[in-house]
């Protein structure tokens, strides 16, 4: 049977994320002893917060050297955390702070690590990771021998935990962090406004479509940003884009100023896992359409009734102007006096 160490680092008001609470049902399911193992600069909120979950030690190290992302700091407290629960199985949500830290402290500890992992279930009383491989086209199940083995789990794999709060029996690990660096403050890009938003119930996809020549033709590409982005402040929502859009700057094209490659969705960008999906001006062929594999409720608006959204790919197509649909979209979402 395995010894599991649920590893988490807090947010800012001291409890658990999002990310966390997903990744927590996932390692009591393993039906081993769970150990839950907290750093940040004050943990008793968030051991609170999961103190009925049925672990049977809760472990934290915590201090203001703990406070923001460092990989020097962050693989002391692992490392202590795993050496004093002395878990075999180590499972952390894939937050980019954990992907700096646990491969360097999987070395230390002569273990192994996988990250991107999509589920973990016990097969024949044996750990098995599920994860997707070539851009998300082909699923493995994949085992380990080597111990300790620590495993990162994407977020949106699994619900949440909701169990009661509580008062949880805490225990403080001493770590005397060595460090060469100073944190002095966090500076904000000023390059726009953020448009990504992981935790978004909606992502909005604009395809090459806007850019094009429209109805009169003539491009709008001006109005196009603006109705995008009237669309994303009203609703709440994330932004996506098809490749082909993206790569129009290097084309001499015209673009919009509020799309990046980072948000790029498909099988050469990202594949979020929003609720709802809504694509724009996208076709829906295979390459954009990959990065929607774990979209829950897929919609499409497109003036073809023959694009790839129409061949099983979309649960509804709208066969519409997109200019004209989001126009009205954001009239409706418009506050009402």
């Amino acid at each position: 049977m395995e010894r599991v160490l649920f590893l988490a680092h807090t947010e800012p008001d001291g409890r658990l994320g999002k990310a966390a609470l997903e990744t927590l049902p996932a390692a009591l399911a393993l039906g081993g002893e769970t150990v839950i193992g907290l750093v940040g600069p004050s943990t008793a909120p968030a051991a609170d917060q999961i103190a009925a979950c049925g672990a049977v030690r809760f472990l934290a190290v915590e201090g203001a050297e703990f406070a923001v992302s460092r990989y020097a700091t962050d693989r002391q407290a692992v490392e202590a955390l795993c050496r004093e629960s002395a878990a075999t199985l180590i499972l952390a949500p894939h937050s980019s702070r954990w992907v700096r830290a646990l491969p360097g402290v999987s070395a230390r500890l002569n273990g192994r690590v996988d990250t991107h992992a999509t589920a973990i279930s016990v097969v024949n009383e044996v750990p098995a990771v599920t994860r997707w491989f070539y851009r998300q086209r082909m699923e493995g199940v994949l085992t380990r021998a080597q111990r300790p083995w620590f495993v990162l789990l994407e977020p949106g794999c699994h619900p949440a935990w909701t169990g009661p709060g509580g008062c949880a029996a805490l225990e403080l690990l001493r770590v005397e962090p060595a460090t060469r660096t100073i944190v002095t403050g966090l500076r904000a890009s000023q390059a726009g406004e953020q448009t990504i938003r992981p935790d978004a119930p909606l992502l909005f996809v604009a395809g090459a479509g806007w850019t094009k020549k429209q109805a009169d033709g003539v491009a709008h590409v001006e109005e196009a940003e603006r109705l995008i982005l009237d669309m994303l402040r009203a609703s709440g929502a994330s932004l996506g884009g098809s490749k082909s859009l993206v790569d129009l700057s290097g084309e001499g094209q015209a673009v919009l100023a509020c799309m990046t490659h980072l948000n790029q969705i498909g099988q050469t960008g990202s594949t979020p896992r929003h609720p709802k999906g809504l694509s724009t001006c996208c076709h829906g062929e295979e390459p954009h359409v990959v990065g929607w594999r774990f979209i829950t409720e897929r919609r499409a608006i497109n003036l073809d009734p023959n694009c790839g959204w129409a061949r099983g790919k979309a649960d509804v197509l709208y066969v519409a102007d997109a200019f004209a649909v989001v126009r009205e979209v954001n009239r409706l979402l418009e506050p009402r006096p």
